[in-house]
């Protein structure tokens, strides 16, 4: 007798990927003699440093480390819910596993991942190894995919798609989510490390992470770090002009801190002036070149770190002002009309590039193509929405979340 057990609707081992949120867990007896439902209990099994899940009978329950209940002889399937629990997330893929036992016989196990964005200050060597690689594949010399995302940040700019408006942070979220999604293809494990811009971060600008620029401002890396051969519009190399101690070393205090970010106000309009500070701030105050200017600033692998950071500002502006519902007006100020502005903006505009449209407000070009897929979960799909951005973990519609999670941002 054994079970089958399958996890977020998908039996491929890319479906085995975990965040805060609740995802589907479906368990089925196998080869059994048929009789009365047999008893089983469900638990974790973490290897050293591994992430640790939780289990529930319904997706809004309670979730707790162990789960009994019954499984039909039948083979009918039977399906619970299973998060990762809250501070505990994996560093290595497959280092955690749900096990089902029958008294003291094991029934089946399933290794998961509770896979979560984390402060690269903080990565292990082995994650932050990981991230770095897999960045570097994705840019192949200059030759990769990344050339869209370059063109993206860079076409979207003239016709104001992802600046100047309240689409910024809705932008930009699908923007990342996109990246992430292409680096995951690379290597399931990776996520987006995000940089916290008000702390100093000596473990991130180190010749073996995200590089450090020389007196000319070209980033050196160490000789096994691979983004030494990162390359964008046909030039290899980074130019990152320091101005001031480096950012490893001290925090900028012009730059708005956390606390304050977060008491901007408890309305979206008010909330997203973020863009100027911390945002803009944070690209201009440490450094010149190509971080510190809108049409260059994506040639520089740490511009995503960046925006990592600005996208859980709002993801944790949200869940303490528990604003994830885009039928609240303050959760998203999108205009007194559907249309009142430019296109990408109002909140039941679809978001480019990855809706194709080329043609006027929108630029001419729409590099990229449609949004990559996941086999976590089945949100935005291929041509997201404005709206689709605000409820990521699922809170108000629970297959609306993006699959992904912030180590400090809790569900609400």
């Amino acid at each position: 007798m054994r079970i089958d057990i399958s996890i977020n609707n998908g039996g491929d081992v890319s479906a085995r990927y975990l965040t805060w949120a609740a995802a589907p867990l479906r368990l089925r007896l196998l080869d059994a003699t048929q009789g009365p439902d047999i008893p089983v209990t469900i638990s974790e099994d973490r290897g050293p440093n591994g992430g640790s899940v939780r289990f529930c009978a319904t997706q809004n329950g309670r979730y707790t480390a162990t789960l009994k209940l019954a499984m039909p002889t039948n083979g009918t399937s039977v399906i619970l819910y299973v998060q990762g629990k809250f501070g505990v997330p994996s560093e290595a893929d497959g280092d955690v596993s749900i096990v089902v036992s029958d008294s003291d016989l094991e029934l089946g196990r399933l290794p998961v991942m509770v896979r979560i964005r984390k402060d690269a200050n903080q990565l292990t060597v082995a994650e932050r190894d990981r991230f770095v690689s897999a960045m570097a594949q994705l840019n192949n010399r200059g030759t990769g995919r990344f050339v869209d995302f370059r063109n993206m940040h860079v076409a979207g700019l003239a016709d104001a798609q992802a600046h100047g408006g309240p689409g910024f942070l809705p932008w930009h979220r699908a923007y990342l989510l996109d990246l992430e999604r292409e680096l995951q293809a690379i290597d399931p494990a990776v996520t987006i490390p995000y940089w916290r811009f008000d702390r100093r971060a000596p473990n991130l600008f180190t010749t073996d992470f995200i590089g450090v620029p020389d007196v000319l401002g070209t980033v050196r890396f160490g000789p096994a770090n691979p983004l030494q051969f990162w390359a964008t519009d046909g030039v290899q190399g980074i130019l990152r002009r320091q101005l001031g101690a480096s950012p490893g070393a001290r925090a900028d205090p012009n730059i708005l801190s956390e606390t304050q970010t977060l008491a901007l106000g408890s309305s979206y309009q008010k909330f997203r002036i973020m863009q100027g500070n911390p945002h803009g701030s944070a690209h201009v105050n440490y450094f010149g070149g190509s971080i510190s200017s809108i049409p260059t600033a994506a040639k520089d692998p740490l511009f995503f770190l960046l925006h990592c950071n600005v996208d859980r500002l709002w993801a944790k502006w949200q869940s303490q002002a528990g604003r994830y519902d885009a039928k609240l007006n303050a959760a998203y100020d999108s205009g007194p009309t559907p249309t009142s502005l430019l296109a990408g903006h109002n909140l039941n505009d679809t978001l480019w590039p990855w809706n194709g449209i080329v043609t006027p407000p929108r630029p001419s070009t729409a590099p990229g193509g449609p949004m990559a897929g996941s086999s976590s979960v089945s949100a935005p799909g291929p041509s997201p929405l404005v709206r689709d951005m605000l409820d990521f973990q699922g809170v108000v519609n629970g297959s609306a979340k993006l699959g992904f999670a912030y180590d400090d941002v809790p569900l609400p």
